[in-house]
């Protein structure tokens, strides 16, 4: 770009000259009171001056599109350089990377075989350790043997000793569990006459109290019959009586329609010592008796209970037949 500026303002001058001097000779302006004939000489010289101009401008151009063509020239040159010295630099960094891949190759099989060589030393040391304990080991097994051995005869000869001392021993000890057992069997015979003496004695004594006793028992069961026949028959009227305040109290609170009539139905109630109703169902009968019974029954809550036990164990479950009365 430095190159067609320096063209262009030669040429620009250039043009402007000729252009001038084209005008000022086309329209004859003067710029002075001199004679027409001052003109044309002084306009002369102006012309020469102006192809000499040219040339140069011309001579310049061509000096500076050589230089131009050189600067290419040197440019591409200088690429080229540049571009084989990168070559040269790439196939340099790749013939080092080859060597120390191949170095780093070397490393690690000389760390192989050093690692291995390692490894086999320390199983021929951790081999040789074993083998040195189980020779340790095996001398020690020996020696207790030994050890067991002579503790072994040892022992065997206490033992024998220890046997005839304890032969002697129960033979003193049978000859005087026999002095025992004879003087126990002597005891016991004399223990035995006098227990059977004693259980004769206390067997009259006993059959003479059992005899009392029967007797005695046999006139309070007497009495005890006479007495529960008369309270079972006063239990059994109060049962009849509350069972027919329980079935007044049913139907005192029993809905009824003509659809019920002359039919019944079967119910179950268990009741607390209070007389609350904790269980009430239908065991058998018509569907609409029975539902309005239980009804009735729940609808009551409590139902009345004697305050005598006797008489509200054999009133806490019932069974009870509800018909519906109609008046």
């Amino acid at each position: 770009m430095s190159g067609n500026s320096d063209l262009t303002v030669p040429v620009s001058i250039s043009a402007g000259i000729h252009i001038g001097a084209i005008i000022i000779l086309a329209l004859g302006i003067s710029f002075d009171d001199k004679p027409k004939q001052m003109q044309t000489a002084a306009s002369a010289p102006a012309v020469q001056a102006i192809v000499i101009d040219q040339q140069k401008v011309t001579d310049r151009v061509e000096q500076l599109k050589k230089q131009k063509q050189d600067a290419l020239q040197q440019e591409k040159a200088r690429q080229a350089e540049l571009e084989r010295k990168a070559l040269e630099a790439k196939r340099e960094r790749e013939s080092e990377q080859e060597k120390i891949k191949a170095l780093e190759i070397q490393r690690k099989l000389k760390e192989a075989e050093t690692q291995r060589a390692n490894d086999a030393a320390k199983a021929a040391q951790v081999k040789q350790q074993q083998e040195k304990e189980r020779a340790q080991k095996a001398e020690e097994i020996r020696k207790q043997k030994e050890k067991e051995q002579k503790a072994a005869e040892e022992a065997a000869k206490q033992a024998a000793e220890k046997r005839k001392q304890e032969e002697a021993t129960a033979k003193k000890a049978q000859e005087e569990r026999q002095r025992a057992e004879e003087e126990r069997k002597r005891k016991e015979e004399a223990e035995r006459k006098q227990r059977e003496d004693a259980e004769r004695k206390r067997k009259a004594e006993a059959e003479a109290k059992a005899r009392q006793e029967r007797e005695m028992a046999e006139a309070l069961a007497a009495e005890q019959d006479s007495l529960s026949k008369t309270r079972n028959k006063q239990v059994l009227s109060e049962v009849d009586k509350y069972k027919a305040m329980i079935i007044a109290t049913i139907q005192r609170n029993l809905v009824v329609d003509e659809s019920m009539r002359g039919k019944s139905c079967r119910v179950f109630i268990r009741l607390a010592s209070d007389g609350f109703v904790t269980t009430a169902q239908t065991l058998e009968g018509d569907q609409v008796v029975c539902r309005a019974a239980k009804v009735s029954i729940n609808k009551a809550g409590r139902l009345p209970v004697s305050p005598e036990p006797a008489v509200y164990q054999q009133l806490k479950e019932i069974n009870l037949t509800v018909s519906p009365e109609f008046n």
